[in-house]
């Protein structure tokens, strides 16, 4: 539902006690680099629990293009034999990515660095997102870009022949670009670097390092700096997917707020740059245990179980705690809350969309950093910046700075 919709009411009743496992799917960033690391890898890789939505089906089949053989077998289970680092195969066909973004940026990198030619297309929506700020870091590498007026699939890419070693800041944070730029460096010789003002996602240099790649970060004065040693031989590894934690956060607050309940999620990724919500529980007081912590393809993965827990209070708890959970205390979906939340704003959103100022009724994306104290024009709390403050004085952007990816 848009932020201009109506609201559906739906009704919330008190239920029974929650008892067992929450089998929540794979996640999906680490299933699309499982893939792509394992097809750069020399020997077979093996993945469970990978994440089988079209986006990940995608990749497969583009990493099949460019010479990997990646098979599933009866039991759900996939091998990926690899072409090793720089051992792409020219593709015969269009490299079709559907709707993936994360999955085409990142297959971008992956060729910019060899000596050869892809042509990429999606869907209808992917073919309207911009890919310049993927192929502009990939063309300080030499590969070319060649695609529509803005930047936009179908494009062609043409490797470098003679790839070279790249420094290179992110302008914003993205972690489709990091990883594009880190995978186009393991085919350039020598050390490629990656600054980032704002720390992203981390899964690319988490699972380079378990596949064998020398990379080593540093927290400077500019930045979180990222250094990458091309031309490794990354060798295969036997990966279980975790499940995917925003997917968990749902059986977990449940079987921390129904009385009585014993929940447990197994296998779930607890990277810190996407476990949030559980830091967040256990800080007020949940029970909230992870059991047999260990590490799968360089992530960190355990048993997350959620008891019912009375020391949480109430109030906090009940309300707060759902909408963490995607929904408010009353059981509205996140676009009918956030819409509460900011009703008030409403008005103002509306004027300028009049004047062609592209405002909307609810913020889509991450709120930014403030240098100082926002304060609602409206009279309401100063606490929550309102839409004047935030929005731009011109229509959305096409994709969010912060990809996630």
């Amino acid at each position: 539902m848009s932020g201009h919709g109506q609201p559906i009411p739906m009704t919330s009743r008190k239920g029974a006690a929650l008892q067992g496992e929450a089998h929540v799917p794979g996640d999906k960033s680490i299933s699309h680099r499982s893939l792509i690391l394992g097809a750069l890898s020399v020997g077979e890789t093996v993945v469970s629990g990978l994440l089988e939505g079209e986006d990940v089906l995608d990749t497969a089949k583009a990493m099949r293009a460019f010479g990997a053989e990646v098979t599933r077998d009866e039991a759900g289970i996939w091998h990926v034999h690899g072409f090793g680092v720089g051992g792409l195969t020219e593709p015969s066909q269009v490299i079709d990515c559907g709707n993936s973004g994360t999955g085409v940026r990142l297959i971008m990198g992956v060729m910019a660095t060899s000596a050869i030619t892809a042509t990429f297309t999606g869907d209808a929506s992917l073919n309207g997102r911009p890919m310049g700020r993927v192929t502009d870091p990939l063309a300080l590498f030499g590969a070319r870009a060649y695609g529509r007026k803005g930047g936009r699939l179908p494009m062609t890419i043409v490797g470098a022949a003679d790839p070279v070693p790249v420094t290179y800041a992110t302008p914003v944070p993205s972690a489709q670009v990091k990883s594009a730029v880190l995978l186009a460096g393991l085919n350039a010789p020598g050390e490629t670097v990656v600054i980032e003002k704002e720390a992203t996602r981390d899964h690319s240099e988490r699972m380079l390092r378990g596949f064998g790649a020398d990379l080593t970060i540093e927290d400077l004065p500019e930045g979180r700096v990222i250094r990458l040693v091309g031309r490794p031989e990354l060798k295969a590894q036997k990966i279980i997917v975790p499940r995917d934690p925003s997917s968990a956060a749902f059986p977990v607050c449940a079987g921390i707020l129904a009385e009585g309940s014993d929940v447990l999620v197994p296998n779930i990724g607890l990277n810190p740059t996407r476990a949030g919500l559980f830091t967040t529980l256990r800080e007020m007081g949940a029970d909230l245990t992870y059991e047999n912590l260990r590490e799968e393809g360089g992530e960190p993965v355990a048993r997350a179980r959620g008891l019912d827990d009375r020391r949480i209070p109430r109030p906090v708890g009940g309300r707060g705690l759902c909408r963490r959970a995607d929904g408010d205390a009353r059981g509205q979906g996140t676009a009918r809350q956030g819409k509460r939340s900011h009703r008030r704003d409403g008005q103002g959103a509306a004027r300028r969309r009049g004047r062609g100022r592209g405002g909307r009724g609810l913020v889509d994306r991450p709120w930014p950093r403030f240098r100082q104290r926002a304060r609602r024009r409206d009279g309401g709390d100063p606490a929550r910046p309102s839409h004047r403050d935030v929005l731009p004085r011109h229509g959305p952007r096409d994709e969010p700075a912060n990809d996630g990816g």
